[in-house]
Order: C-alpha cells, then structure tokens, then sequence
C-alpha cells in the first residue's frame, strides 16, 4: 500500500491554481503542502482542491506574503502554528495524521529566504534568517512518543555540495553560504532527522528543486538548487519508496521557480 506527500513552494496559490489542479489530476499525492501562498485564509482557494478530493485542509496564512498550508485526502488531527522569532509571520504549520495504525506529526516550513547579502550586519532578513534556523534545531524528529515525523517545505538552504550546481560559485551566495549550511545539518543531526531525498539520490548525483526567474533559458543553463526538503524521523526511512522532483512543472504556464517534489512510501 503507498503513500504520498508532495511539498510545493506554489509563490501564489491564487495565481498558479490552474497548475496545482493540473499536478493534481495527474499525480494524485495522498497529501499536499504548499508554501508561500501570498494570502490570508479566507482568501484561500478551497473549492478547487475539495473538488479533487482533499476535502481536510488547513491554512496559515498572510496577507500578500509567505503562507503555508496542508491539503489531504485524509483526516488531518490538529492545526499546530509555530511562532519562530516570534515576528508573526506565517512560515509554520503542522498536524497528525494516520496511515494504519501508525500516526504521524507532519511539518510544512517555509523558512525565510534571507536576501542578497550574507551579513546579518547589513541585511536584517538574512539575520532573522540565521535566528530561525536556530531556532529550529529545538525540533525533534522523535519529540512524541508513539508518533513519527515528516518534516517538508522551502527551507531555502542548498546544504550539501551537489544541491547546486557550483559548489565553488555559490559558497558566498545566500543559500548556500557555510552558516547557513552547517545550520541546516545541525537541524538534522540535534533533531535525528532523515533526509530522505538524499537517502533515495545519494551524493554525487544532483539533486535541484528551484531555478531562478532570472535564466534566459532555465533549462540550458540548468543553473538549479535543492531549496525544497523532505525528512523523517528514522523509523519510516525502511518505507520510503521512491522521491520524484518534477523538473517538467517548471515549464508549465506561469510556473513558480519551485517545482513539487513526492515523496513515495510503501507501508
């Protein structure tokens, strides 16, 4: 028996509703999270994703900027909203849902993308940036007992050196800067995470989720990173059955510069 959660940074649910609808009439994951939904939750598109069949859906929402939200063809328990750096933004949501008689704690992120300039000095987003990370390291993959954990979203860090397509190039780059990638492996190692993306694509092989907007020609220059993260806690390591990125949605109409990424487990 197989189940599915995609993670989708969308940039405007509103807005690329057309390819959310059309990933999903294709694929059909079990759930799916999206970030940077760029609205406030009554403003949130509910019928479209209720017609396709995932009528539990949970928001938390912002008016013009970050979002995230949850949307399953199962029960989903709970509606968990965290506050990291307690500046109110809505980059955090979770909930518990079962497969069997197995439940699981799911986390969608979408961490903050910390600007151009990797000083905290001179760039007040890439310091809230660092203090979120932080503030994540807090976070156990086992923190309840009898209870798994997923952990996806945009967590806007390439960490490792084939999550980009320069290692060299782009160490002064935000994303992919030393701080912030010893940060992010210092999230997965305190809190006993899996990353199951690179436990399904092991290193050298590259792995990119985000192209930018600003390629010409996105494709030739293949200039990507792996911004968009899957982990669990290690007990659903042995089930995971495949992680599908798919590059083609980049090229879809008005597409967001993320693509959705599937996780696949066999249970």
């Amino acid at each position: 028996m197989t189940f599915s959660i995609t993670t989708w940074n969308i940039n405007s649910v509103r807005l690329r509703m057309p390819i959310v609808q059309q990933f999903l009439v294709r694929h059909k994951p079990d759930i799916l999270c999206l970030q940077e939904i760029k609205c406030q939750e009554p403003e949130f598109p509910l019928q479209p994703l209720k017609d396709l069949g995932y009528q539990h859906i949970i928001i938390h929402g912002q008016k013009g900027y970050h979002g995230v939200a949850i949307a399953s063809k199962v029960p989903l328990l709970e509606d968990h909203r965290q506050n990291f750096c307690n500046v109110g933004d809505a980059r955090h949501i979770s909930a518990i849902f079962e497969r069997g008689s197995r439940r699981i704690r799911l986390h969608n992120f979408y961490v903050p993308a910390g600007g151009d300039e990797p000083d905290r000095t001179i760039n007040p987003k890439f310091g809230h940036k660092l203090d979120f990370v932080e503030e994540m390291k807090a976070l156990k993959a086992d923190g309840m007992p009898g209870i798994s954990s997923i952990l996806v979203g945009d967590l806007n860090i390439a960490p490792l050196e084939h999550d980009v397509w320069s290692h060299k190039q782009l160490l002064k780059i935000v994303s992919h800067t030393p701080i912030e990638t010893e940060g992010m492996k210092e999230i997965i190692a305190k809190g006993g995470w899996l990353d199951l993306m690179r436990q399904y694509t092991p290193e050298p092989e590259k792995i990119y989720t985000w192209w930018s907007y600003r390629a010409k020609d996105w494709e030739a220059a293949n200039k990507g990173r792996r911004l968009d993260h899957i982990w669990s806690s290690p007990d659903l390591g042995p089930f995971l059955d495949r992680i599908d990125v798919l590059k083609e949605a980049r090229g879809w109409n008005q597409p967001s510069d993320h693509v959705p990424v599937t996780a696949v487990f066999k249970f």
